[in-house]
């Protein structure tokens, strides 16, 4: 048996097209707690497949290569436009794929060189500071470093988003919430 035919498959277009199905035939409201569950589960089941891609390799069923390629695949499949008619439905997902894009490159970049040295909390200050002189791509690398903090175990602590300008740097905080959430139970979210 090949490596490839020893672990499963972590994510698929199909999964995320169901999700996208199901979204598409919901009526949503942002204020509406169902609609918000929804949506966070849809969140959480990609950064799901990004934490079983990161368990496999930490337990030495795939390697670095194969990592990285699932991980670029769940972000191509993740990020792809989307084609709603409903223009509200399309920025809720927006939202949601604007929150998973530190979760993709902090994966990545732990896989290919690891663990950042430093403070999770500086991290995101920092990143909170680019973002307030509008030095977007310098916030996204700072988010993307406490994202291998994350992924190594080190707590996210989610009151740090009450402590920061809502904006992107906060979406991405929500995504590594996510990510820590699922590195700590990586149970597969039901799409019914």
């Amino acid at each position: 048996m090949t490596e490839d035919e020893a672990v499963e498959t972590f994510y698929s277009e199909e999964r995320w097209q169901n999700w996208l199905t199901r979204i598409e035939a919901e009526e949503l409201d942002p204020e509406n707690e169902e609609s918000a569950r929804l949506l966070l589960n849809l969140q959480d089941d990609a950064a799901i497949a990004i934490a079983k891609v990161l368990t496999a390799l930490m337990e030495d069923r795939i390697g670095e290569e194969r990592a990285v390629e699932e991980i670029r695949m769940i972000r191509d499949i993740v990020l792809a436009e989307v084609a709603f008619e409903d223009e509200d439905k399309l920025i809720m997902i927006d939202g949601v794929q604007t929150s998973l894009i530190p979760v993709f490159y902090a994966a990545e970049e732990y896989v290919i060189g690891g663990v950042v040295e430093g403070d999770i909390s500086e991290f995101i200050r920092a990143a909170a500071d680019a973002e307030a002189d509008e030095d977007l791509d310098a916030a996204l690398g700072y988010v993307v470093q406490a994202g291998t903090r994350v992924i190594d175990g080190e707590p996210l602590d989610i009151e740090l988003i009450e402590e920061i300008e809502y904006g992107l740097v906060a979406e991405w905080v929500n995504g590594l919430d996510s990510l820590q959430t699922a590195l700590d139970d990586p149970e597969v979210v039901e799409e019914d």
